[in-house]
Protein backbone atom coordinates (compact mmCIF):
# COMPACT_ATOMS: atom_id res chain seq x y z
CA UNK A 1 0.00 0.00 0.00
CA UNK A 2 0.22 3.79 -0.57
CA UNK A 3 -0.26 6.60 1.21
CA UNK A 4 -0.43 10.51 0.72
CA UNK A 5 -1.89 11.51 4.40
CA UNK A 6 -1.57 10.04 7.51
CA UNK A 7 -3.50 10.99 10.64
CA UNK A 8 -2.62 9.64 13.85
CA UNK A 9 -5.56 9.92 16.80
CA UNK A 10 -5.39 8.73 20.50
CA UNK A 11 -3.88 9.83 23.49
CA UNK A 12 -0.39 9.58 25.04
CA UNK A 13 1.50 6.13 23.82
CA UNK A 14 0.30 7.57 19.66
CA UNK A 15 1.53 11.19 20.98
CA UNK A 16 4.96 9.59 21.94
CA UNK A 17 5.50 9.56 25.56
CA UNK A 18 8.47 7.59 26.71
CA UNK A 19 10.39 8.57 23.32
CA UNK A 20 11.95 11.48 23.85
CA UNK A 21 11.66 13.83 26.71
CA UNK A 22 9.67 17.62 27.44
CA UNK A 23 12.72 19.81 26.46
CA UNK A 24 13.42 18.10 23.42
CA UNK A 25 9.95 16.26 22.24
CA UNK A 26 8.69 12.96 21.89
CA UNK A 27 9.15 10.81 19.06
CA UNK A 28 6.89 7.72 19.34
CA UNK A 29 5.59 4.93 17.00
CA UNK A 30 3.70 7.26 15.29
CA UNK A 31 6.16 9.62 14.15
CA UNK A 32 7.94 5.96 13.35
CA UNK A 33 5.61 4.70 11.18
CA UNK A 34 5.34 8.03 9.23
CA UNK A 35 9.19 8.16 8.85
CA UNK A 36 8.74 4.41 7.34
CA UNK A 37 5.95 5.26 5.27
CA UNK A 38 7.91 8.59 3.91
CA UNK A 39 11.49 6.53 3.36
CA UNK A 40 8.87 5.09 -0.23
CA UNK A 41 6.71 8.17 -0.28
CA UNK A 42 8.99 11.72 0.37
CA UNK A 43 5.90 13.39 -0.39
CA UNK A 44 3.58 12.09 2.70
CA UNK A 45 1.58 14.21 4.55
CA UNK A 46 1.68 13.40 8.17
CA UNK A 47 -0.77 15.31 11.56
CA UNK A 48 -0.30 13.80 14.78
CA UNK A 49 -3.68 14.48 16.74
CA UNK A 50 -3.27 12.39 19.99
CA UNK A 51 -2.78 14.57 23.33
CA UNK A 52 -1.93 12.68 26.31
CA UNK A 53 -4.23 11.44 29.14
CA UNK A 54 -7.37 11.79 26.75
CA UNK A 55 -10.28 9.07 27.37
CA UNK A 56 -11.58 7.44 24.34
CA UNK A 57 -14.89 9.94 24.50
CA UNK A 58 -12.05 12.48 24.17
CA UNK A 59 -10.30 11.55 21.76
CA UNK A 60 -13.82 11.10 19.65
CA UNK A 61 -15.21 14.51 20.34
CA UNK A 62 -11.80 16.57 19.99
CA UNK A 63 -9.75 14.57 16.96
CA UNK A 64 -12.20 12.98 14.48
CA UNK A 65 -13.57 16.14 13.02
CA UNK A 66 -10.06 17.70 12.70
CA UNK A 67 -8.83 14.28 11.47
CA UNK A 68 -11.65 13.95 8.34
CA UNK A 69 -10.51 17.50 7.50
CA UNK A 70 -7.50 16.64 6.58
CA UNK A 71 -8.56 13.73 4.59
CA UNK A 72 -6.76 10.93 5.94
CA UNK A 73 -6.06 7.53 3.18
CA UNK A 74 -4.14 6.22 6.77
CA UNK A 75 -5.58 6.57 10.12
CA UNK A 76 -4.27 5.05 13.51
CA UNK A 77 -7.10 4.61 16.52
CA UNK A 78 -5.39 4.07 19.73
CA UNK A 79 -7.44 4.98 22.48
CA UNK A 80 -9.45 3.38 25.87
CA UNK A 81 -6.63 2.76 27.94
CA UNK A 82 -6.99 5.84 30.26
CA UNK A 83 -10.79 4.25 30.76
CA UNK A 84 -9.73 1.16 31.33
CA UNK A 85 -7.59 2.10 34.57
CA UNK A 86 -10.66 4.65 35.79
CA UNK A 87 -13.21 3.52 37.97
CA UNK A 88 -17.02 3.40 36.55
CA UNK A 89 -15.70 1.65 33.61
CA UNK A 90 -17.40 1.13 30.72
CA UNK A 91 -16.30 -1.47 27.87
CA UNK A 92 -18.78 -0.77 25.91
CA UNK A 93 -19.27 3.17 26.42
CA UNK A 94 -15.70 3.38 25.67
CA UNK A 95 -15.51 0.97 22.48
CA UNK A 96 -18.68 2.76 21.42
CA UNK A 97 -16.63 6.00 20.85
CA UNK A 98 -13.54 3.96 19.34
CA UNK A 99 -15.98 1.90 16.88
CA UNK A 100 -17.71 5.50 16.06
CA UNK A 101 -14.29 7.04 14.42
CA UNK A 102 -13.73 3.50 12.83
CA UNK A 103 -16.97 4.29 11.02
CA UNK A 104 -16.41 7.31 10.12
CA UNK A 105 -12.83 6.77 8.72
CA UNK A 106 -13.22 4.72 6.90
CA UNK A 107 -16.55 5.35 5.43
CA UNK A 108 -14.28 8.79 4.27
CA UNK A 109 -12.10 6.15 2.30
CA UNK A 110 -9.29 6.16 4.86
CA UNK A 111 -7.46 2.68 5.76
CA UNK A 112 -7.59 2.66 9.34
CA UNK A 113 -5.07 0.75 12.34
CA UNK A 114 -5.82 0.14 15.81
CA UNK A 115 -3.85 -1.94 18.85
CA UNK A 116 -5.29 -3.66 21.47
CA UNK A 117 -3.97 -4.01 24.85
CA UNK A 118 -1.02 -6.63 26.58
CA UNK A 119 -1.86 -8.35 29.74
CA UNK A 120 -1.60 -4.95 32.12
CA UNK A 121 -1.36 -7.43 35.05
CA UNK A 122 1.99 -8.73 34.08
CA UNK A 123 3.33 -5.34 33.51
CA UNK A 124 2.51 -4.30 37.20
CA UNK A 125 1.04 -6.62 39.60
CA UNK A 126 -1.29 -4.17 41.43
CA UNK A 127 -3.15 -3.97 37.76
CA UNK A 128 -3.65 -7.86 37.94
CA UNK A 129 -7.39 -7.74 39.30
CA UNK A 130 -8.06 -5.52 35.96
CA UNK A 131 -7.40 -8.29 33.34
CA UNK A 132 -10.85 -8.65 32.49
CA UNK A 133 -11.33 -5.33 31.60
CA UNK A 134 -8.41 -5.93 29.30
CA UNK A 135 -9.96 -9.11 27.63
CA UNK A 136 -13.85 -7.13 27.62
CA UNK A 137 -12.44 -4.23 26.15
CA UNK A 138 -9.86 -5.80 23.77
CA UNK A 139 -12.69 -8.59 22.39
CA UNK A 140 -15.24 -5.61 21.95
CA UNK A 141 -12.30 -3.64 19.91
CA UNK A 142 -11.13 -6.63 17.52
CA UNK A 143 -15.43 -7.24 16.82
CA UNK A 144 -15.84 -3.42 16.04
CA UNK A 145 -12.83 -3.57 14.19
CA UNK A 146 -14.31 -6.54 11.80
CA UNK A 147 -17.46 -4.82 11.30
CA UNK A 148 -15.40 -1.91 9.63
CA UNK A 149 -12.80 -3.60 7.91
CA UNK A 150 -9.91 -2.33 10.50
CA UNK A 151 -6.25 -3.38 10.69
CA UNK A 152 -5.85 -4.83 14.27
CA UNK A 153 -2.52 -5.82 15.75
CA UNK A 154 -3.55 -7.98 18.74
CA UNK A 155 -0.78 -7.57 21.74
CA UNK A 156 -2.48 -9.44 24.26
CA UNK A 157 -1.36 -12.79 23.32
CA UNK A 158 2.29 -12.14 22.78
CA UNK A 159 4.88 -12.12 25.80
CA UNK A 160 7.17 -9.77 24.26
CA UNK A 161 4.48 -7.06 25.01
CA UNK A 162 4.71 -7.88 28.46
CA UNK A 163 8.50 -7.71 28.74
CA UNK A 164 9.72 -4.46 31.47
CA UNK A 165 12.40 -3.89 28.54
CA UNK A 166 9.72 -2.73 26.33
CA UNK A 167 8.12 0.02 29.14
CA UNK A 168 9.10 3.13 30.61
CA UNK A 169 10.17 3.39 34.24
CA UNK A 170 6.36 4.58 34.41
CA UNK A 171 4.85 1.24 32.75
CA UNK A 172 2.26 3.55 31.59
CA UNK A 173 4.10 4.14 28.68
CA UNK A 174 6.38 2.14 26.78
CA UNK A 175 10.10 3.15 25.91
CA UNK A 176 12.12 3.43 22.80
CA UNK A 177 12.28 -0.05 22.25
CA UNK A 178 8.30 -0.17 22.87
CA UNK A 179 7.43 1.86 20.10
CA UNK A 180 9.93 0.72 17.49
CA UNK A 181 8.34 -2.73 18.54
CA UNK A 182 5.00 -0.73 17.62
CA UNK A 183 5.73 0.82 14.75
CA UNK A 184 7.25 -2.67 13.40
CA UNK A 185 3.89 -4.02 13.98
CA UNK A 186 1.89 -1.80 12.30
CA UNK A 187 4.05 -2.17 9.39
CA UNK A 188 3.43 -5.48 8.92
CA UNK A 189 0.04 -5.06 9.46
CA UNK A 190 -0.10 -2.59 6.64
CA UNK A 191 2.09 -5.56 4.87
CA UNK A 192 4.75 -2.43 3.58
CA UNK A 193 7.50 -2.98 1.79
CA UNK A 194 10.65 -3.63 3.46
CA UNK A 195 12.53 -6.14 5.90
CA UNK A 196 9.84 -5.92 8.98
CA UNK A 197 11.24 -7.43 12.04
CA UNK A 198 9.56 -9.98 13.76
CA UNK A 199 7.68 -7.98 16.67
CA UNK A 200 6.42 -10.80 18.82
CA UNK A 201 10.11 -12.34 19.00
CA UNK A 202 11.16 -12.33 22.87
CA UNK A 203 14.32 -10.85 24.18
CA UNK A 204 16.87 -12.09 25.48
CA UNK A 205 16.42 -13.77 28.98
CA UNK A 206 17.81 -11.75 31.94
CA UNK A 207 18.68 -13.08 35.63
CA UNK A 208 15.78 -13.80 37.87
CA UNK A 209 15.15 -10.73 40.39
CA UNK A 210 15.38 -11.73 43.92
CA UNK A 211 12.24 -11.27 45.95
CA UNK A 212 13.64 -8.45 47.67
CA UNK A 213 14.74 -6.63 44.74
CA UNK A 214 11.12 -7.04 43.42
CA UNK A 215 9.94 -5.92 46.21
CA UNK A 216 11.77 -2.26 46.23
CA UNK A 217 11.26 -2.19 42.48
CA UNK A 218 7.53 -1.82 43.57
CA UNK A 219 7.77 0.67 46.22
CA UNK A 220 9.76 2.86 44.48
CA UNK A 221 7.01 2.21 41.52
CA UNK A 222 4.41 3.32 43.58
CA UNK A 223 6.02 6.39 44.85
CA UNK A 224 7.21 7.52 41.75
CA UNK A 225 4.64 6.66 39.84
CA UNK A 226 1.56 5.59 41.10
CA UNK A 227 0.95 7.85 43.77
CA UNK A 228 1.09 11.47 41.78
CA UNK A 229 -0.83 9.18 39.41
CA UNK A 230 -3.43 8.72 42.00
CA UNK A 231 -2.94 12.73 43.63
CA UNK A 232 -3.97 13.67 40.11
CA UNK A 233 -7.35 11.15 39.62
CA UNK A 234 -8.28 13.05 43.67
CA UNK A 235 -8.26 16.34 42.18
CA UNK A 236 -9.93 15.60 38.81
CA UNK A 237 -6.80 16.38 37.00
CA UNK A 238 -5.54 15.24 33.92
CA UNK A 239 -1.97 15.19 32.30
CA UNK A 240 -3.64 16.21 28.96
CA UNK A 241 -5.15 19.45 30.61
CA UNK A 242 -4.27 22.35 28.78
CA UNK A 243 -2.54 20.63 25.98
CA UNK A 244 -3.18 20.31 22.19
CA UNK A 245 -1.59 18.24 19.40
CA UNK A 246 1.93 18.18 18.73
CA UNK A 247 1.39 18.15 15.50
CA UNK A 248 -1.96 19.51 14.20
CA UNK A 249 -1.50 20.11 10.37
CA UNK A 250 -0.19 18.03 7.83
CA UNK A 251 3.23 18.08 7.15
CA UNK A 252 6.22 16.69 4.86
CA UNK A 253 8.05 14.00 7.32
CA UNK A 254 11.67 14.38 7.96
CA UNK A 255 13.33 10.81 8.33
CA UNK A 256 15.27 10.35 11.39
CA UNK A 257 19.28 9.67 11.47
CA UNK A 258 18.50 6.39 12.65
CA UNK A 259 16.90 5.34 9.14
CA UNK A 260 13.21 5.04 8.51
CA UNK A 261 11.35 3.80 10.94
CA UNK A 262 14.25 4.39 13.85
CA UNK A 263 14.87 0.64 14.52
CA UNK A 264 15.85 0.80 18.12
CA UNK A 265 19.03 -1.47 18.86
CA UNK A 266 18.02 -4.47 20.65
Amino acid sequence: MTFARYVALGDSQTEGLGDGNELDGYRGWADRLAERLAGDNPGLGYANLAVRGKLAAEVHAEQLAPALALRPDLATVMAGMNDLIRGGFDAARVVGHIEAMFAELTGAGATVVTVTFPDIGKITPLATPLRSRVLDLNARIIAAAARHDVLVVDTYPHAVTTDDRLWSADRLHVSPLGHARITSAVAKALSLPGDHEDWTRPLPLLPRRTPWQATVTELRWLASFAGPWLYRRVRGRSSGDGRVAKRPELAPVTVSAHGPGGRHPE
